[in-house]
């Protein structure tokens, strides 16, 4: 599956410690505040979604673009410590 990550973090602190674990997960980072991968699997991908959790507060946005999932693309975004996920027909 691939994966997009886009980020704004409140602190550098969490920027940092959420760029680590991107890393270990396998994404690259392509813009300044922007990685992805092209081979995560899905249940790595829940790992990663909990482990940010962990690493972030109410101030901290991030939206993860994944394509295919079921045949359509997904949203998911982390905004004020809630998952939302959006599916977008193909």
């Amino acid at each position: 599956m691939f994966v997009l990550v886009n980020y704004e973090f409140s602190t550098d602190d969490h920027k940092k410690a959420v760029c680590y674990l991107l890393e270990q997960y396998g994404f690259e980072k392509i813009l300044n505040d922007s990685y992805e991968s092209h081979s995560i699997k899905e249940n790595n991908l829940s790992k990663l979604k909990m482990d940010i959790d962990r690493i972030t507060d109410s101030y901290d946005k991030i939206k993860f673009y994944q394509f295919p999932v079921e045949e359509t693309l997904v949203i998911t975004t982390l905004k004020d410590k809630k998952w939302r996920r959006a599916k977008i027909i193909v």
